[in-house]
């Protein structure tokens, strides 16, 4: 949890599983070469209670002689923006205040009392609405972002027996007794029944699943990391996949990717739960070519092949249309994260033509330049754009190529083609227009590639 010379903030809310923490890293620190200082949030929830928690944790840092930081939020406001529930409010707004200590790089670690009672609950909540793996994992010692819990496997009455042996006070906090909030009840009522009725050694036997189901996910984890690699491409502001990957996964791992999948557009896992899963899971093995659902956070978009996964409301952009003028030679940046079309001019040297026969690789295709009068747009393709590319007797709308072609109906939106004075002389993927397309006998070519990551989609 802690390495030499490192600045711990002790997340003091006065009551005894903190004031314990602190009372022991404070012990601790000189023989572990800690700096250790104290924070505080004044959730603003019990009027002067929460001001009188404030000014206790303030006092017992300047006793400790350690640094005090401390902010107020108003939780019950946040709540109402947010629209979360009290609790979720509170757990949100700490994590966001203690978290920035560790971004700006003021402390190297935040030490939280949770204990092993919390643990506990935490399991036996997460169990109750239904969670996997994952939720079971309860909460973890050591987090990446640099929460550690010291307290992890100590039970409140340790602590108790802890602070009274020394004449170490704390200050109760009165929502603990407000049957409102579930985990009140859960500590309450529901695990001492438990207890009492089932199960003397359950807070131990909790603690145990919580230990195996990390361990669990924690060997999961580095599994999904191998099996995505290359899978699950990140395209700004989504995730793309294919769904032929998926369907011959197994379904306990398809499940798994397509969480990975869920938090890495979305961000975390809130709110997302097995029902959920098994929607984009439903619609991946659909027989039908597209499909579209909504879960928390997340909007499901199924066409053809692929499958994308980005914040709702990222089709309604009014700004798709776009429209710039491609100096030759040159490059355009395409908006949207579309890559860069590069147009260069290749002459011929010796006499001779400057190139062969020109047959579109998928990559780049060449115009003979000569043919082109007149300054050339780039924009994207609109509904009812046609033309005549090479290979085709006739024109052709371009969404008929699109068909053809498999392209996914997010792909076409931001799609660049090439126009000269109104007519379209090229589209990405498909090619020039016959009639300004390279032959043998072109002299001048005029190239475009389009750079984009992971050309095959």
């Amino acid at each position: 949890m802690f390495a030499p010379g490192q600045r711990v903030g002790v997340a003091v809310s006065a009551g005894a599983d903190s004031v314990c923490l602190l009372h022991a890293l404070a012990e601790l620190a000189s023989r572990w070469s800690l700096t250790v200082s104290v924070v505080h949030l004044n959730h603003q929830l019990r009027g002067k209670e929460s001001d009188a928690d404030e000014e206790f944790s303030r006092i017992l840092a300047g006793q400790l002689g350690l640094e005090f930081h401390s902010s107020q939020v108003d939780v019950r406001r946040v709540a109402q923006a947010t629209r979360d529930n009290l609790e979720q409010a509170a757990r949100r707004v700490r994590r966001e205040f203690f978290l920035d200590f560790l971004t700006r790089g003021v402390l190297d670690r935040v030490a939280l009392g949770h204990t092993r009672s919390d643990q506990a609950e935490t399991v036996l909540f997460r169990f109750l609405r239904g969670a996997g793996t994952a939720g079971l994992a309860g909460m973890r010692p050591v987090t990446p972002e640099g929460f550690v819990r010291p307290l992890i496997d100590t039970t409140r009455s340790e602590i108790h027996d802890y602070l009274v042996s020394r004449g170490i006070r704390w200050r109760e906090d009165s929502s603990n007794n407000d049957r409102a909030f579930a985990r009140n009840r859960i500590r309450q009522d529901l695990l001492p029944a438990l207890t009492r009725d089932w199960n003397p050694s359950l807070p131990e036997t909790l603690g145990g699943v919580a230990l195996i189901a990390r361990d669990e996910e924690d060997y999961w984890d580095t599994e999904v990391a191998r099996l995505s690699a290359g899978r699950l491409l990140v395209r700004p502001p989504g995730v793309l996949f294919r769904t032929d990957w998926v369907r011959v996964l197994p379904r306990a791992v398809a499940r798994r990717v397509l969480r990975k999948a869920i938090e890495n557009a979305k961000g975390d896992l809130r709110a997302i739960d097995l029902r959920h899963v098994e929607g984009v899971l439903e619609l991946i093995d659909s027989a039908e070519g597209s499909g579209r659902l909504q879960i928390p956070g997340v909007d499901v978009f199924r066409s053809f092949d692929w499958v994308r996964l980005a914040p709702p409301g990222t089709d309604t952009l009014e700004d798709r249309d776009y429209e710039v003028e491609a100096r030759v030679p040159g490059r355009v940046t395409l908006p949207h994260g579309a890559g860069v079309l590069a147009l260069e001019i290749v002459k011929e040297t010796s006499g001779e033509p400057a190139g062969p026969a020109c047959v579109y690789n998928g990559k780049g295709s060449e115009l003979d330049w000569g043919r082109i009068s007149g300054s050339l747009l780039v924009r994207n393709w609109r509904p009812g754009d046609q033309y005549r590319p090479i290979g085709h007797a006739s024109a052709i709308k371009i969404k008929d190529l699109f068909q053809k072609a498999r392209i996914p109906l997010w792909e076409r939106r931001r799609w660049p083609v090439i126009t000269c004075q109104d007519s379209i002389v090229w589209a990405a993927r498909f090619g020039p227009a016959a009639e300004l397309a390279a032959d043998p006998g072109t002299h001048t070519l005029l190239t475009v590639r389009q750079l984009v990551e992971d050309a095959e989609l």
